[in-house]
């Protein structure tokens, strides 16, 4: 695995939508990193909203802002969109179950579904696909807000350690920090199916002169070890990370109207 950052860009998803339908596949070892942009035509609006089930209809219809309701549509249907060309099915078709960890999973007969891992992470207007064949794989992707308190925040959800390496920093960098080990944490436990109350299970351990991170586990609850994290850039008041079981996996970024 190299320790290069990889830098995601943000196109507009009717790039992807309006893109190549033909079929994709993903490498054993590598995982598939999309990226897009939250922001469509009616047109390409009113496709997302029909390739989506009845249950996800239900959830968007639940978001009280109409901006909020399209953002989830659009990447959900994007997912669809996306998950279709790997699988080799048409984004409606695809049927989702909840796992015994409760992380959605692909339903479907087709070894090329059954195999497919994948995790989808949207905030305020992006999006950041994962896509993977056999092992599990997280991503997150957060928008860094100024006025967050970030010391407070690290002191409750965070390790001993990981508040005091944000403490010594200087207040100016408190914020990007708390993210940065924000989006590690949440890629991991996102790919194992695990919720936030376990933030403060474990630590964050950034390798030395590297993009990368391992993650220790501090209790003895339901956390797996072994996990490696690798930081996005994805542009200025943006952190992202991916994360995988092992480190001998590399990542592949693909473009919204690429192949």
């Amino acid at each position: 695995m190299t320790s290069h950052n990889p830098t995601m860009t943000f196109p507009s998803v009717a790039a992807l939508i309006g893109g190549p339908t033909s079929p994709m596949t993903v490498k054993r070892g590598v995982i598939d990193l999309w990226s897009c942009s939250l922001e469509a035509s009616a047109a390409v609006l009113a496709h997302c909203h029909t390739w989506l089930s009845d249950e996800e209809r239900a959830r968007a219809a639940r978001f009280v802002r109409s901006e909020d309701q399209t953002r989830f549509t659009l990447a959900h249907g994007s997912l669809r969109f996306l998950l279709g060309r790997y699988g080799g099915v048409e984004p409606a078709e695809l049927r989702f179950q909840s796992g015994s960890s409760g992380k959605p999973a692909l339903q479907g007969q087709q070894k090329s579904v059954q195999d497919l891992r994948f995790n989808l992470s949207h905030s305020h207007g992006r999006m950041l696909v994962a896509v993977a064949s056999e092992v599990e794989v997280g991503v997150d992707l957060e928008q860094l807000r100024g006025n967050v308190e970030a010391l407070k925040l690290a002191e409750r959800f965070y390790s001993t350690a990981e508040y005091e390496g944000i403490k010594h920093r200087p207040s100016s960098e408190h914020a990007l920090e708390f993210y940065r080990l924000w989006v590690a944490k949440e890629a991991v436990l996102k790919a194992q199916g695990i919720g936030i109350p376990s933030l403060q299970d474990c630590e964050i351990v950034a390798l030395p002169d590297s993009f990368l991170a391992s993650v220790r586990v501090l209790s003895d609850r339901t956390i797996q070890e072994g996990w490696t994290i690798r930081w996005l850039n994805c542009g200025s008041g943006w952190q992202g990370a991916v994360s995988a079981l092992g480190n001998d996996w590399s990542i592949r970024i693909l473009e919204a109207n690429g192949r």
